[in-house]
Formats: structure tokens, sequence, C-alpha cells
């Protein structure tokens, strides 16, 4: 019998810290006998890096920034995701399309009924029920004050594009998250990432232990 394919994603804010717990439950589940793929978006195809250049450092309208987002997104399902699914692996993505909700559509102000158009568009899965869309099992939002978050981004790396915008715009963000996980509260899981880095972890897996994904 084939292992089931699990897709978990990891959201949040520049500076909640996501990031560094991705390796770890990474290495939880391949301790446990799973295979994993670690991935991110924009990325994770040749063509996705490429784009993700441009996306994070080019200036453009938030339509061609989220035209931009998508069009990975599709090579990434194609090419990457998709394939790791049916195998069976355990897809692990720093960040998905709930990002793009929250960064085009509550950061730039971009029309939803736009991006959900483009949702359903780019992540339906021919072969599976009528209109499927491939969204992750599980997605771990580490909700961070945006002060808070601006304050460990100074100590980073030089900026991109997004990692420079002001406190305000990592607030309207932070609420485009909140809206989404009140639009689909089941796939979420609220993680307080102004914690150390143990109790982050330990919320983390705990989120996943409760999916019985693992021991």
């Amino acid at each position: 019998m084939t292992t089931q394919g699990l897709f978990i994603s990891f959201e949040g804010i520049d500076g909640a810290g996501k990031s560094t717990h991705i390796e770890a439950l990474a290495q939880a589940f391949q301790a446990q006998g799973r295979a994993v793929t670690l991935t991110r978006e924009p990325g994770g195809t040749p063509l996705a890096e490429k784009l993700r250049v441009l996306v994070l450092n080019d200036a453009m309208d938030a339509m061609t920034e989220a035209l931009l987002v998508f069009a990975a997104r599709r090579d990434h399902l194609q090419q990457l995701i998709e394939p790791a699914l049916a195998r069976g692996d355990v897809v692990l993505c720093d960040r998905f399309t709930d990002a793009t909700f929250a960064y085009q559509g509550g950061g730039r102000g971009f029309d939803l009924n736009t991006l959900l158009f483009l949702e359903r568009t780019v992540q339906a899965v021919k072969g599976l029920e009528p209109d499927f869309i491939r969204n992750p099992d599980l997605t771990l939002w580490f909700d961070l004050a945006a002060e808070i978050a601006a304050q460990r981004l100074t100590l980073a790396r030089s900026p991109d594009k997004f990692e420079a915008q002001p406190v305000e715009f990592f607030r309207r963000v932070s609420d485009g998250y909140l809206n989404r996980m009140t639009a689909g509260p089941s796939r979420f899981a609220r993680i307080e990432a102004n914690q150390t880095r143990e109790a982050v972890w330990r919320d983390v897996l705990h989120a996943v232990q409760a999916k019985g994904w693992l021991a």
C-alpha cells in the first residue's frame, strides 16, 4: 500500500522565524521513515526560482506581482509538489498561496476576488474529484506582531523589497493571514511566534501530532 502524501506549509510575516523549524520537522518525519521534500515559494523549480528573483527584487504593480507568483506556483505544483505527493512524500513548503493572499492581497491591497480566481485556476488538479483545489493539508501560521518582526529584520541580511516595507505593511499582511485562517480554520494551526525557540518547536510538533501524522 502506498503511503499517502502530506502537504504542510509554513506561513508568517518576514521575521516570524518559521524557517528555523522546517528542517526540524523534516528530521522528525524522516526519523519515522517518511520521505520528505523540502521546498519554498516563490521557487522550488528552476523556472520558479528565476521568477522568485524578479518578484523579490524588481519594482512592479500588484497585478504583475500576483501573476508572476501564480505562474511560479503552477510550475512548482506541476514539476515538484504533485509528483512528490503522488510518491507518498511529506512536502514541507516555506510559504504557499496563503502568502499571496497576505502579501499581495493584504499588504498590497490587491483584489481578493482576482486572487481567488487565480487560486481556483492554477491549483486545480486533474484526475481528482471535480473542483479539487490543491492546498496544504496543514498550514502552520507563525503569528508575530509586526513591530517585533521589524526588530528581528534589522539584524538580518540585506532586505529584499518585501522585508524593507514599513511596519504598517506587515500589519496588513498579518491581517491577511488572519482572514485566511478565519475562512479555513480546520487547515490552520496558529503558532505563537514570540516565544523561545524551544516553545515554538513544541507547538509545531503538537500541531502535527494532533493530526495523527507523528508519534
